[in-house]
């Protein structure tokens, strides 16, 4: 099954940079391929989101868990239905000297044995290229280049 890990440093402090990242409502404000996030329950650490994405147009559905851990600035995430079979991972928030470095990993599975044969490097590619957008919408967020953080 395909996994991708992006990173990037924000220059930001890493707790502040983790709780934009709670706040997934707002992705689309940051993130021009997430049309939408809406979080449909919270019950203590975690919560349940829908997420409409989209990949070089065709668009993309899903429902998943999200596991918070404040005191190590983790988030972890994991596909509850939608249009893969696999998707799971995390974001991680770690101090650096120039402030934040952000990991995003994706664990992924669209479920169709025959689509992964034929185009399986391109779609770990695409989604490679979203999970960069994302780390560099959130960039841009927090360093002020997309808007007020």
């Amino acid at each position: 099954m395909p996994y991708v890990e992006k990173s990037i440093i924000i220059q930001g402090d890493p707790y502040e940079v983790y709780l934009l990242a709670k706040d997934m409502e707002k992705f689309p404000d940051f993130m021009p391929d997430v049309q939408s996030v809406t979080v449909t329950r919270r019950e203590g650490s975690k919560t349940l989101t829908d997420w409409v994405t989209e990949i070089d147009g065709t668009e993309i559905i899903w429902t998943e868990e999200d596991h918070f851990d404040d005191a190590r600035r983790r988030i972890r995430y994991c596909l509850l239905e939608g249009d893969l079979d696999k998707f799971e991972g995390e974001w991680r928030f770690e101090p650096v000297d120039e402030g934040t470095r952000v990991v995003l990993t994706v664990d992924f599975d669209f479920g169709i044995p025959e689509l992964a044969n034929l185009i399986g490097d391109v779609l770990t590619l695409k989604v490679g290229e979203n999970s960069e957008m994302m780390l560099k919408g959130m960039k841009d967020r927090v360093e002020g280049k997309a808007g007020t953080p």
